[in-house]
């Protein structure tokens, strides 16, 4: 077992966390490519025309981690770390308040820098336009950040101390969305613009304090920023546009679909 006061521990724990890390991010890619998946075909149509042995395996595969992060998990001392999904272990005033610091925070920020966004180029409404409403490609305003990057809200410190420890960091942060604002710290990347504009959409048919609310509660839920589900169908969707930047299809309806399933 490992200890922290060994020094060669200390590599190895350092080592296992960057490996974790790099795990988690391959299952967020393979649930986005089972969420592609589910999208377009049902359970059944799945088990009947399926090829079986491709099947076989991704159930295997699906049951062996399922079965090694239930032990991880199970080991783990945290009383709270497994709480049920939609079960806040915070007091529900406690939630709604910080699901409006939030909501106000996203206004104060799309106040702030939509005086210096620039409408999207030619060429950037010419390849969005082929998955989003011209209306909206022509309202929203784009900033890229050249000298400095967005800072943390004021009230990540309270968050941190109530024991929210996974924050996402906004300076590191490809992109932020702020209802038809988006910013950019540095070149911004056909991907990368088609992500932010998915959060675009998503506020815009959802409202800003639904879409906050779900947001909010959704972190709450699963304790990481990826895994909120406004940020996984983002993810989603943009793995689909990255496999074939010149087969449209429409994100509003995509993002109507999930409302409809009640999958935020």
């Amino acid at each position: 077992m490992f200890s922290w006061s060994k020094g060669d521990d200390r590599v190895a724990i350092v080592q296992m966390n960057a490996e974790l890390r790099h795990a988690q991010l391959e299952l967020l890619s393979a649930e986005c490519a089972a969420d592609r998946l589910r999208l377009r075909f049902s359970a059944e149509d799945i088990a009947r025309y399926c090829e079986r042995n491709v099947l076989r395996k991704a159930v295997a595969s699906a049951t062996a981690l399922r079965d090694y992060y239930g032990e991880i998990a199970r080991l783990v001392s945290d009383t709270n770390f497994m709480a049920a999904p939609g079960v806040s272990t915070f007091p529900e005033e406690r939630v709604v308040a910080g699901i409006d610091r939030v909501r106000q925070y996203f206004s104060e920020q799309r106040k702030e820098y939509r005086p210096q966004g620039l409408p999207l180029g030619a060429d950037q409404r010419a390849a969005m336009s082929l998955f989003f409403p011209a209306p909206m490609l022509a309202e929203v305003r784009v900033v890229v950040l050249r000298d400095h990057r967005v800072s943390n809200p004021p009230f990540y410190a309270e968050a941190k101390a109530l024991g929210l420890t996974n924050l996402p960091e906004l300076a590191h942060m490809a992109s932020l969305t702020y209802e038809d604002v988006v910013i950019f710290p540095g070149e911004i990347s056909e991907r990368r613009l088609f992500h932010a504009l998915v959060h675009t959409v998503q506020s815009k048919i959802l409202g800003l304090e639904r879409y906050t609310e779900l947001f909010v509660r959704g972190f709450l839920r699963t304790r990481s920023h990826v895994s909120v589900p406004l940020e996984m169908q983002a993810f989603s969707l943009e793995a689909k546009f990255d496999e074939n930047p010149g087969e449209a299809f429409s994100v509003e309806e995509m993002v109507r679909l999930w409302i409809r399933q009640n999958r935020y």
